[in-house]
């Protein structure tokens, strides 16, 4: 038996006193006092101590080498949470990178309707323009003024015995003649005031196709001008009938209706669309104003001089045959020797298809 001051053997460790069991997953609560750790006996030596060893940089958000696992749900007092990215600040290195996608959401419908663009919308825009500025207003009440009124004038300066060999619409030609003036400025400044003051270049952005904005122009302006100028003929031709229509005047017959309101409308609006491609390819008002102002009156001045010869005497009929105030008599039918004004109207037609093809080309080669 060994007394209680003796030793134990060599050899022996005492007993480990002994420790409440600890539940899985929960730590000892902070303060707490720490078991001593096992200590070997006095006569065994401590294990030698190792140097250091040098381990590699820890990745942010990384648990130390060594360090215990901690349950899932838990994280770290190491680790903070993750703060918004602000606005020009760079995301830290090995943190995910967030964007936005690249395409539509899945699911995702706009509440704005998307539809294709076509003519129609073109139309409508060209409607609108031509309908809100000033210029088109003044340009169109003033041939409507000179159309209407020097027709009655002249309708109420005349007496029935004047119409026994000419129909009673003859008075509407004398008001076109100033009356298309007006229209050939106007088909002018329909292309050429947006060149002015740049607003061709937001045209152009909002419908990149230019051959869609100016067919929608010339069909806008064309449809105007046919009606307006239709209407003018048409009110004169009518109360002009109505101011002469005793014994022994010439009452006009369809077709002499038809020339003097349908025929001399629609050859005052091919003239004003001539005006409208010349205006788009020379992109300036006053110079496309002036070109037109030549084209209408030389045919009209030039044949007097060109008939003094006789080489040339061929050359001036033909162009005095097909110049604008002739043109317009053979609609009203003054004389039939200067025929139905439907073979001038023609020639006018084709100089217009021409004018607009070199007007289109031009446009999509040119820069704005």
């Amino acid at each position: 038996m060994t007394t209680p001051y003796q030793q134990p053997a060599q050899g022996t460790q005492p007993p480990a006193p002994p420790q409440p069991p600890q539940q899985p997953g929960v730590q000892a609560p902070q303060g707490a006092p720490q078991q001593a750790p096992h200590q070997p006996a006095p006569h065994q030596q401590a294990p030698q101590q190792q140097a250091p060893q040098q381990q590699a940089p820890q990745q942010p958000g990384q648990a130390p080498q060594g360090a215990p696992q901690q349950a899932p749900q838990q994280q770290a007092h190491y680790q903070q949470a993750p703060q918004a990215h602000q606005p020009g600040a760079q995301a830290p290195q090995g943190a995910p990178q967030q964007g936005y996608a690249a395409g539509p959401v899945a699911g995702y419908t706009s509440p704005i309707p998307i539809r294709r663009t076509h003519l129609g919308h073109a139309i409508a825009s060209e409607w609108t323009k031509i309908k809100s500025v000033r210029s088109t207003i003044w340009t169109l009440s003033v041939m409507v003024a000179l159309v209407v009124g020097i027709g009655l004038l002249v309708a109420g300066g005349t007496n029935d015995s004047d119409y026994s060999d000419t129909p009673t619409t003859i008075p509407g030609l004398f008001g076109t003649l100033l009356g298309q003036l007006c229209i050939v400025t106007l088909g002018v400044l329909v292309v050429s005031s947006e060149y002015g003051t740049g607003m061709i270049r937001t045209t152009f952005t909002a419908s990149p196709q230019r051959s869609r904005v100016l067919t929608a122009k010339a069909l806008v302006f064309f449809a105007v001008s046919f009606v307006t100028t239709t209407i003018a003929l048409a009110l004169v031709a009518w109360m002009s009938s109505g101011m002469h229509s005793g014994p022994g005047v010439q009452e006009p017959t369809s077709k002499q209706m038809m020339g003097a309101t349908l025929g001399a409308g629609l050859y005052v609006s091919l003239l004003g669309l001539l005006s409208l491609a010349v205006g788009s390819m020379l992109r300036h008002s006053a110079g496309a104003i002036t070109t037109m102002l030549g084209v209408v009156l030389l045919p009209a001045i030039l044949p007097a001089f060109l008939m003094m010869s006789s080489s040339l005497h061929t050359l001036g009929e033909k162009m005095q045959k097909y110049s604008s105030p002739q043109s317009l008599a053979a609609l009203f039918q003054i004389d039939s020797e200067l025929g139905t004004g439907w073979s001038q109207l023609g020639v006018l037609a084709g100089i217009t298809f021409a004018a607009l093809v070199a007007a289109y080309a031009l446009l999509e080669k040119r820069d704005v």
